[in-house]
């Protein structure tokens, strides 16, 4: 392995070996590498971002190889030639976006089965906890997960009579509307929906908490109460579920976002990918909230006008 001094930041690598009758502490090792989110290196060891705890990590797990007759060394490198530090950086958000994935389906699954109580919920939770905390390099997959943890935590309910039968639009107009700031895919759609076909004055909020507006009408909101996710619905699909929106174009828009808010293939749709990665990318930059809304509604209606 040739190491060349090409960055600052130091990258830390676990090489070892144990004795072939030491099977029990090998599987003991390999689960504590799991734990810690550590790379593997090829054939070589095992590899973990250079920061003080990672340090002291490998160093105690090195220590407890020793003592089980093993030998291991903890190398504190700056790079590798033949493996760039964005190579690296994008193999360690790989690995996170496999648990992610795999969070995010098992959650899914508990809410779809109605079996949500809170100790369950809270396994989850801490489940979350322990992949965020080995999520070195911010997988882009943290907020999916994030928000499916949030939707099973707050339970979505519809005010009123919007839990049976369906929705007058007279009862929801010239209203303001609540959302999350940086609005993606679902809530930019959500939004366009709501101003051409229920509430053509709506205003539109932002805020991480409902209490901050509490005459608005939520949606896409964490906390229980208005429009977001029911069962496997995204809320562009509960809005049109609840206000009777039945038109041809509409549905389709539909299929496509839900494809494109839950990552799954289930109406095999791939228009609106681009268009959350879009959105994706204007969040990163110094763009409002208002803006960030406005542009996402100006795609989805060219979506819109595009369909024959």
């Amino acid at each position: 392995m040739t190491i060349t001094v090409v960055h600052r930041e130091p990258w830390l690598v676990l090489l070892f070996s144990l004795p072939s009758e030491r099977a029990s502490e090998r599987v003991g090792v390999w689960r504590k590498l799991q734990q810690y989110g550590a790379l593997p290196l090829r054939n070589s060891g095992y590899l973990l971002p250079g920061d003080a705890q990672n340090q002291e990590r490998f160093e105690w797990l090195a220590a407890s190889i020793r003592g089980s007759k093993g030998k291991a060394s903890v190398l504190q490198v700056q790079s590798i030639d033949d493996l760039p530090t964005e190579t690296l950086q994008e193999q360690f958000r790989d690995a996170r976006a496999a648990d992610y994935q795999a969070f995010i389906k098992g959650i899914r699954k508990l809410k779809a089965s109605g079996s949500g109580p809170s100790a369950l919920v809270s396994r989850y939770r801490r489940r979350f906890e322990e992949i965020a905390s080995i999520d070195f390099f911010g997988s882009p997959w943290r907020t999916k997960a994030e928000e499916a943890l949030a939707r099973a935590e707050h339970p979505q309910t519809v005010p009123g009579n919007a839990k049976r039968g369906r929705l007058s639009k007279m009862e929801y107009l010239s209203r303001t509307w609540i959302t999350r700031p940086r609005p993606g895919i679902d809530r930019v759609s959500s939004a366009w929906l709501i101003t051409r076909f229920i509430d053509s004055k709506a205003i539109f909020v932002f805020a991480k908490d409902t209490n901050a507006h509490s005459q608005a009408i939520p949606f896409d909101m964490y906390q229980p109460g208005g429009f977001g996710h029911e069962g496997d619905k995204c809320t562009f699909e509960t809005l049109c579920s609840r206000f009777s929106l039945k038109e041809k174009k509409v549905q389709l828009i539909a299929q496509t976002i839900h494809d494109a808010d839950l990552d799954d293939t289930k109406f095999g749709r791939t228009e609106g990918i681009a268009i959350n990665q879009i959105l994706k990318g204007w969040a990163k930059l110094d763009v409002s909230d208002e803006e960030l809304l406005r542009r996402g509604m100006e795609m989805i209606e060219g979506l819109y006008q595009s369909i024959q």
